[in-house]
């Protein structure tokens, strides 16, 4: 379908700034006509984000299988140390160390090694999530979720636990709030195990508690700090270091059940009065009762309705979508949208598909790894193992669900356009081209994807191409495919 040059470029915006990218057969004549409406209905379904997977576990399903195998291997420590004990006293009293049977001609052999427990677990998590992203037209819910659960980072890399639920996070405290409400989704996050694990609220007493007076054992400010800092008000909300110490307090004595069980089935969020710094608290003015929980999720709600997290999340988004430098007048009307509604997020997100300022200008931001590799999967089909999309974020320097800080991955351009990020594309690119093979025309591919916006010196190095295969990895490495 020939489009208009001008047609062409707003379904390039709405494929690439909004969605994951196009797919082979081009786009449809709805989204060339009015792209704008294509992206709001891709926002209108909530369950159409959720992921439905009888493979994938839950949280609480997911820990059990963590410390299930946290206790094997320390029995499996336990016998080997009693096996070298016995090998020592053997060796004192002049025996040998290997079965008679042998006559010392033969050692035993290893055990295989298993793939532990939390790696399949991760590895089914990524696996779905990719799939995921070759389903929609346009592929707007994706991106909010890719969004939001950056913006909600925790990293693998905290430890086994961390790896065996960061796919549950995402799929069961963010993805069924994406298009909900901010503090729904606020709650669900700060109180899923994952998080409560990451920022060490699990470790979190209160000086004043019983169990703090009885143990010696104090305050963790890393979860409030980051919930101020990162998650709403923002660096430059307005909040101080006593709001930061209050509101740690409020929120210690909230915790998970671990493998005793003692408080419930296991991975459970679970309230402990006696880790709870008692008393009132007050956070950003406003003076919270010792009401136990719910004094933190009064505390919470109460933050996310406050106007600096309207704008810190605003600036956020209008940043993620559009530009490194936001234009003032799409914040100002996020931010508004925001307050307005309480932080209905799909309104929010309705608002950034309908503003003007968010379909000028040119496609500058460069796609994140995932971005890019979940574009390439677009066209080229879901990879059937996971290492396929593990192995190319690890090289790309964005692993999955392992960010260097809780303030997640970069959402810049100059981060991501190193020259050692592209060589690993280039790289990458001419791995996919080989793997595919002579399955595309890569010309027609590129008319496809970008018709009209096609540029004449991409489509000129893609028809002067050696292979099929070359011309591939041409496109793959092209302005066009790399820019959103």
């Amino acid at each position: 379908m020939a489009l208009s040059p001008e047609d062409a470029r707003r379904a390039l915006i709405a494929t690439h700034r909004f969605g994951l990218g196009g797919k082979p057969g081009g786009v449809s004549v709805d989204v060339a006509r009015d792209p704008r409406a294509a992206l709001r209905q891709e926002v209108q379904d909530r369950a159409r984000l959720l992921i439905h997977d009888s493979d994938l576990l839950t949280t609480q399903a997911a820990l059990g299988r963590h410390f299930d195998q946290v206790k094997a291997e320390r029995l499996a420590r336990e016998s080997s140390r009693d096996d070298t004990r016995e090998m020592q006293v053997a060796r004192s009293r002049g025996r040998s160390e290997t079965s008679p049977a042998t006559d010392g001609m033969m050692t035993p052999t290893a055990a295989p090694q298993q793939q532990p427990v939390e790696q399949a677990i991760f590895r089914a998590e990524a696996l779905a999530r990719i799939r995921k992203a070759e389903e929609p037209m346009l592929g707007l819910g994706e991106r909010l979720v890719l969004f939001w659960s950056n913006h909600f980072c925790i990293s693998v890399q905290k430890g086994q636990l961390a790896r065996a639920i960061a796919g549950a996070l995402e799929r069961e405290a963010i993805r069924p709030h994406v298009l909900g409400k901010f503090s729904d989704m606020l709650l669900a996050v700060e109180k899923h195990p994952a998080m409560l694990f990451y920022l060490d609220n699990r470790q979190s007493v209160g000086p004043g508690s019983k169990a703090g007076r009885n143990r010696k054992v104090g305050l963790n400010e890393n979860l409030g700090r980051e919930i101020l800092e990162l998650h709403t008000l923002g660096v430059d909300g307005g909040y101080t270091q006593a709001d930061v110490t209050a509101l740690a307090r409020i929120i210690t004595g909230w915790t998970f059940v671990g493998a005793d069980e003692k408080l419930g089935p296991v991975g459970t969020f679970v309230f402990t009065p006696n880790r709870h710094e008692p008393g009132d608290h007050v956070v950003l003015g406003k003076t919270y009762r010792d009401t136990g929980v719910e004094q933190g999720e009064q505390a919470l709600r109460d933050i996310a309705r406050h106007p600096a997290t309207a704008l810190h999340i605003a600036r956020k988004l209008a940043r993620h979508f559009v530009s490194d430098t936001p234009p003032p007048a799409l914040v100002a009307q996020l931010a508004k949208v925001f307050r307005d509604t309480e932080g209905d997020l799909a309104a929010v997100s309705q608002a950034l598909i309908q503003h003007d300022d968010a379909w000028k200008g040119t496609l500058d931001k460069m796609r994140t790894p995932y971005e890019w590799l979940a574009a390439i999967v677009r066209i080229t089909g879901a990879p059937r193992d996971a290492g396929q999309l593990i192995q190319p974020l690890n090289l790309l320097g964005a692993p999955l669900w392992a960010v260097p800080g809780p303030n997640g991955y970069p959402d810049t351009t100059a981060h991501w356009a190193s020259p050692e990020s592209l060589r690993s594309r280039l790289d990458l690119s001419a791995t996919v081209a080989r793997r595919v093979g002579d399955r595309f025309n890569p010309s027609e591919l590129a008319e496809h994807l970008f018709d009209a916006a096609l540029s004449a010196d991409t489509a000129q190095a893609i028809r002067r191409a050696e292979s099929k295969q070359q011309g591939l990895a041409i496109l793959l490495m092209s302005p066009e495919f790399q820019r959103r």
